[in-house]
């Protein structure tokens, strides 16, 4: 069914496993769709038409967009003066695939209003000085977006963001804006991606292994001992967790607790008083089988409000930076738009 109204929103994130729309008006979000990675790069299911399906093209004001590291563009800019993608490099750890490129080119030619928010890495000049020190990159373009939904949804302006999903990055906010994150490769383990430690720095060094396979085995699945497409992790990971098996029950446990640790540093380094937690993500939003508010707050002992968020506030978060921009908004969570 079409949505018929006069001034329509739409985000998008460039997730892990598949590409998710989100579509608003200026008061709430009307519909909320997915393609898979697999479909899009087969050419099974267009991006445009999965949209107009939904809503008249004509009716869309302004589309917000994410797309991989984000790691070329530091402001949020118009689809045409951004160069290469928003990318550095299509190669190593988190290289394109082939599905959100396809959904990229769709949008980029279909002649409709699109801006690009970009990944927060070490030319964001919004950033804590010393977290652009440290790393060169921190989160992907959609964990903006992500945190903005977040931010509406608590009024916090000092909070934690954790997105756990098929890897996990959390996000500092002091006062209203990003200061800092840990990149998935860094820090906590998400079910796929996680970080490279020194039996995998020896294995690429050996050349048994490339970065990025590395890198996409060093989540959780690598302790259950799971090898699949990446799509299918997550589904075989809580399948063998509900069936009782003692190596997906260590693993998901192991993931908590590094989330946790990952949470506690940015505790421990925040200039502000943390008013609360936030969490998303398929994972962070999950509570069956696994309650991971509940198992996380073990750790920090019940210390902070808490406040679970769609699993599709990397879309959802992304259509309210679109409305918000529509609307005469120039800066979102520190990050300025550049409309010239």
């Amino acid at each position: 069914m079409i949505i018929v109204i006069k001034m329509v929103f739409v985000g998008m994130d460039h997730g892990t496993t598949g590409i998710s729309f989100a579509i608003m008006d200026d008061a709430e979000v009307l519909d909320v769709f997915k393609i898979s990675r697999e479909d899009s790069k087969a050419g099974k299911v267009s991006a445009i038409e999965e949209l107009s399906k939904r809503v008249d093209l004509d009716d869309i004001e302004l589309m917000i967009i994410t797309y991989a590291m984000g790691d070329g563009i530091s402001e949020i800019l118009p689809i045409e003066r951004v160069e290469n993608r928003g990318i550095l490099s299509i190669d190593g750890a988190g290289k394109v695939t082939g599905g959100g490129t396809s959904v990229y080119s769709e949008i980029e030619n279909a002649d409709l209003p699109v801006l690009m928010i970009p990944g927060i890495h070490k030319n964001c000049q919004w950033l804590d000085p010393l977290f652009r020190a440290a790393y060169s990159h921190h989160a992907s373009p959609e964990k903006l977006s992500i945190v903005y939904n977040a931010y509406l949804e608590t009024n916090w302006e000092n909070m934690i963001v954790a997105d756990i999903s098929s890897n996990s990055v959390d996000l500092l906010v002091e006062d209203g804006i990003i200061k800092g994150a840990i990149d998935a490769c860094c820090g906590a383990m998400g079910v796929v991606h996680g970080p490279l430690d020194l039996e995998m720095i020896r294995d690429i060094d050996e050349g048994k292994r490339t970065a990025n396979e590395c890198f996409s085995h060093a989540g959780a699945v690598k302790i259950a001992d799971i090898d699949d497409k990446v799509a299918f992790m997550k589904d075989d990971l809580l399948n063998n967790y509900r069936n009782g098996d003692e190596k997906a029950k260590l693993a998901i446990d192991t993931m908590i607790m590094t989330v946790a640790m990952e949470i506690a540093g940015l505790i421990a380094v925040s200039h502000n008083e943390i008013e609360g937690i936030v969490l998303t993500g398929s994972m962070g939003s999950m509570k069956d089988p696994v309650d991971f508010e509940a198992e996380l707050n073990k750790y920090l002992k019940n210390k902070y409000p808490c406040k679970v968020i769609s699993s599709e506030s990397g879309a959802i978060g992304a259509a309210q930076i679109a409305r918000d921009i529509a609307h005469g908004k120039r800066e979102i969570m520190g990050i300025k738009v550049d409309l010239e």
